[in-house]
Order: C-alpha cells, then sequence, then structure tokens
C-alpha cells in the first residue's frame, strides 16, 4: 500500500516524549509550530498531511487553525473531545463527559481548572485517577490491541524516558486546558480550489469519544468528511484493514 500510494510515514515524539525536548508551556499552538518547523528542517516541501489519533489529534486541529497554507490534508481518527471548547453546546459536551467512567471525568477537570495539582493527582495512591476496569473505556478488540502493545514494553518506556509528567501529563493539560479557538470556529483550508481534504473517522463501538460530538462538529463543518465505522472501537487505528483504509481514503 504504500509503495501503491507513495506515501511517505513521518512519526515524531511531541515534547516531552522520547528524545524530544520537555516544554513547559506546550498549547496546542506551540505543538502546531512543532510540526511546522520538523516539516522545513526535514524538508518534506510546502505541504503535507496530517494524521492524528485519540489524544494525539489535538495538534491536528491545531494545524487546522494555525497553518492551514502548509496542509495537502488532514484525517482525524477518533479525535478527543475538549469538553470545555467554547462554541459547543455544553449539554452536549457534559453528556460526552458523563458518558465517561467517574474517576476519568475528574482526572479531565483536574487537568482543565487545576493543571498545577495534576502530577499529584495522577500519582497518588489513596484512590484511582483513571478507571482501573478497562472494560469501561474499552471493547473486547481494543483490550486484545492494547495487550499486544504491551508486549512490546520498551516501546513505552523508550517513549516515556524522561518521565511521564514531561510527557503524559503535559499532553493531558494542552488537550483539556482552555483553547484559544473552538473546533466549530475553523475553516475550510481548501475552499480556494486548492486540492485536499478533512476526514474524521467515528469508531461507533467507542467507549470513550461520544459519536454524538463528533456529528454535531461536522454538521457545523460539512467540509470535514465523516466515516462512521461499525463494529470498531477506539483502537480502531490499529486494525489492518480500518488503517488501511483510513490512509487509501486520505490519498484519494
Amino acid at each position: 500500500m504504500i509503495e501503491e500510494f507513495e506515501v511517505y510515514f513521518l512519526l515524531f515524539d511531541r515534547a516531552g516524549y522520547g528524545e524530544s525536548d520537555a516544554h513547559p508551556s506546550r498549547t496546542v499552538k506551540t505543538d502546531t509550530y512543532d510540526i511546522e518547523e520538523l516539516a522545513d528542517k526535514l524538508q518534506i516541501g510546502p505541504k503535507f498531511h496530517v494524521l492524528g489519533m485519540s489524544l494525539g489529534a489535538y495538534p491536528v486541529y491545531g494545524c487546522l487553525k494555525y497553518i492551514p497554507h502548509r496542509l495537502s490534508g488532514a484525517t482525524l481518527v477518533a479525535p478527543l473531545l475538549n469538553f470545555w471548547w467554547s462554541r459547543m453546546p455544553q449539554t452536549l459536551l457534559s453528556a460526552a463527559l458523563k458518558k465517561l467512567p467517574i474517576q476519568n471525568q475528574w482526572t479531565f477537570r483536574v487537568a482543565h481548572y487545576l493543571p498545577w495539582l495534576l502530577y499529584w493527582w495522577l500519582t497518588q495512591k489513596w484512590f484511582s485517577p483513571l478507571s482501573p476496569n478497562p472494560r469501561e473505556t474499552m471493547t473486547e478488540r481494543d483490550i486484545e490491541l492494547a495487550d499486544k502493545d504491551t508486549k512490546n514494553s520498551y516501546i513505552k518506556e523508550s517513549a516515556l524516558r524522561q518521565g511521564e509528567y514531561v510527557s503524559t501529563h503535559r499532553d493531558i493539560i494542552a488537550a483539556f486546558e482552555n483553547w484559544e479557538f473552538d473546533p466549530t470556529e475553523l475553516l475550510n483550508p481548501f475552499s480556494d480550489g486548492n486540492e485536499g481534504s478533512v476526514h474524521m473517522w467515528c469508531a461507533l463501538e467507542d467507549k470513550q469519544i461520544w459519536r454524538e460530538a463528533l456529528i454535531y462538529i461536522c454538521d457545523k463543518l460539512p467540509w470535514i468528511k465523516l466515516h462512521q465505522v461499525p463494529e470498531a472501537g477506539h483502537l480502531m487505528i490499529h486494525e489492518k484493514q480500518h488503517f488501511e483504509d483510513i490512509i487509501k481514503t486520505a490519498c484519494s
């Protein structure tokens, strides 16, 4: 497939992960300009396609907002919901938040309202900051796919070599802080006739991302093509067939 579509995949460590320097004040905007600078340093060309999944989708929203002129396309797969976006109906976002286990709800609230407390919150031993039951947030197939990843423990160890505080914790804060924009305010980067497209993939069995919220975003932004995948969970991008469908759609 890579040869057929002549795809070049560039995967990078966001700030604090792997060998990328930590960035204490990282935001959606700083991550976006990190992507642009990386593309320029590696001379991959004036335009590129960005793809993000789950929590890692927030820089894709950032690219659509801050550097739309650099994009040849964008793909969001089971993208996160910031439950404090300002222009989306709060009733919708509150309902999406309440779909999550209560421990996860409180962790995201701490990240938003008390980010300076998040490290303590996630490392204290009095109670679990996230649901200990994987079946509350993942389908059986998600669990199988996640178990495959845990067999390659060196990957996680390499990613978190600087410590979870400068990687995972700051990632969560950047995702759930007050953004400078709301996704429903985004403008079509290809409205001037330039070739390109934006795709959003929604797994119908996803227990983490509420489908109705994604549908609302795509209704407000009809230039985003919504793909609803039946019998797929949050980790659908790790399924060979779904991944190939995502890449083929992006390349079409």
